[in-house]
């Protein structure tokens, strides 16, 4: 195997992993995964409720639902912040000289 086969492959795999990584950050920010998550939520507090703390479930599983879609609506903006402010000051660039 010549150097630049070796060099292709690796380029090969490395623009694969870009695009698996590229499709997993389009899936942690899509609304099909908030509203799944949100409808998961909401089930499963609601059978909570229903079976082992025996209150009117479908209702009281709403408030937890939508504050967990809040959360994930509110995260980037935080996460924003952080990254500004708070990592880039620990990360300080390197000087050459």
């Amino acid at each position: 195997m010549t150097i630049a086969e070796d060099l292709a492959k690796r380029i090969a795999k490395i623009e694969a992993r870009n695009k698996n990584v590229e499709l997993d950050k389009a899936w942690e920010r899509s609304w099909m995964r908030r509203i799944l998550l949100m409808i998961f939520t909401y089930l499963s507090i609601a059978l909570y409720l229903q079976f082992i703390v025996h209150i009117d479930p479908w209702m009281n599983a709403v408030v937890p639902s939508i504050g967990f879609l809040l959360s994930t609506l509110t995260l980037p903006v935080f996460k924003k912040v952080w990254t500004r402010y708070l990592y880039s000051s620990r990360v300080t660039p390197r000087r050459e000289g």
